[in-house]
């Protein structure tokens, strides 16, 4: 990993803007938009990875950071820190702006730290939004340090009507990118022995872990595992038009499901699994392809609530 002259960016230029006009939020995002990087990827680092940034956990020289602790007014609040940085491999150099732990912060509604993020992922350009995080088990079959690739969501959190353009129609007939889906399972099978290439991720809003009767009802809903960020990331990434994938490395067992779970045993996943899964994601941005037929675009269409009505008068 290469530390390239990263340059630090915590100010902003909107501190120069007179806050009591009517018009500052729009002329504090449109300034800032001009100074977000343009970059291929977005990445909302989770618990998967420590929550810390790449520079911290993974030592890979296809990595170099550009700068780090980035942050930019938005029209839904100041951004969490983000880490600019490149991964060059067999197809080139590519770029990134990485969020740790989802962008979540105190003091800062989940929902809002969702919106600030994919604000900023929009204004870069992001074309593909990668994301990991820990995951308790729902289906009995799965064991702490399973890796699942998620196909499918069901979304149970209060976070609902969260848009960063809100106007599209927004289909998730397919909601995980099926390329960035199979890279990353490969990437995954390579470092780690149980890798499930499929199943479904219950959402809840957090930050509490669920009682036993939560996690009963959920299995007779059909999730496989349950957490607290699939949702609203993979819904604003196709606001945006972006693919989305994520992995995700089971960390306990639901209640009531198996045994009880031990906090030093989650503990210890997270620090020993933590740089592993980092790799997993770096694997991905290198080998990915940019442009194939996904099928993801086609399922963001134009907004009914915006289409002419061209029927004929009667």
């Amino acid at each position: 990993m290469r530390q390239s002259a990263a340059r630090d960016a915590r100010t902003s230029t909107s501190s120069s803007l007179d806050v009591g006009e009517p018009d500052t939020l729009s002329k504090m995002s449109s300034i800032e938009a001009s100074l977000v990087p343009r970059v291929e990827f977005g990445l909302c680092g989770g618990s998967g990875t420590l929550s810390k940034p790449y520079s911290d956990i993974v030592d890979d020289e296809r990595l170099e950071i550009l700068a780090t602790g980035l942050c930019w007014e938005t029209p839904f609040g100041r951004s969490p820190e983000f880490t600019h940085f490149r991964v060059t491999g067999s197809k080139g150099p590519r770029e990134a702006l990485a969020v740790r732990m989802h962008g979540w912060r105190r003091g800062v509604k989940r929902a809002d730290a969702s919106l600030q993020t994919f604000w900023v992922f929009h204004q870069a350009g992001v074309r593909k939004v990668l994301a990991d995080g820990g995951v308790g088990s729902l289906n009995r079959l799965l064991d702490p340090r399973d890796v699942v690739l998620p196909t499918d969501f069901i979304d149970l959190t209060t976070r609902q009507d969260i848009y960063v353009l809100g106007d599209h129609l927004l289909i998730m007939r397919q909601p995980i990118c099926p390329i960035m889906h199979h890279d990353l399972y490969m990437a995954a099978s390579e470092q780690f022995s149980r890798v499930f290439p499929r199943g479904t991720y219950l959402v809840t809003d957090g930050p509490r872990f669920e009682s036993i009767a939560e996690v009963a009802y959920m299995q007779q809903l059909g999730g496989d595992v349950v957490g607290q960020s699939l949702a609203p990331e993979v819904i604003l990434a196709r606001d945006i038009g972006a693919c989305y994938a994520g992995i995700y490395m089971v960390v306990n067992y639901g209640e009531g499901v198996i045994r009880e779970w031990d906090h030093a045993e989650l503990r210890a996943i997270f620090f020993e699994e933590s740089d592993v899964v980092a790799r997993c994601v770096l694997d991905t941005i290198a080998e990915t392809d940019l442009d194939s037929d996904c099928g993801c675009a086609d399922l963001r269409k134009p907004s009914l609530l915006d289409i002419p009505d061209e029927r004929d008068e009667p």
